[in-house]
């Protein structure tokens, strides 16, 4: 593995457009892979990181939503009931009005 002073020695070396040897070629590129990878490692952590986070805020905002949707099905079921007491009560008026007619 090259060192870190190396590798930035031979990065700043070939950016001003020095030649490099063969083998300093060889340690840059060397230096650069590892740079990758630790550059890699990085982004995959917070990457990782942003998704639990970006999941977290889904699941919150299903949970909001589905309390709603909830609430909303209570109140439906509360209307409907409210409802069918009418309508049983309108059923027994139209059986008593019409027995009083009949009779």
């Amino acid at each position: 593995m090259v060192s870190d002073k190396l590798g930035k020695m031979l990065h700043d070396k070939a950016t001003r457009g020095k030649l490099l040897s063969t083998e300093e070629q060889s340690q840059l590129e060397s230096w650069y892979e590892y740079q990758d990878g630790i550059e890699s490692n990085i982004l995959k952590t917070n990457a990782g990181e942003k998704s639990i986070s970006k999941l977290q805020s889904q699941v919150e905002a299903a949970l909001i939503q589905l309390a709603r949707i909830t609430r909303r099905i209570q109140e439906v079921a509360s209307e409907n009931e409210t409802l069918r007491q009418e309508n049983s009560h309108l059923r027994r008026q139209l059986i008593d009005t019409t027995m009083q007619q009949v009779a």
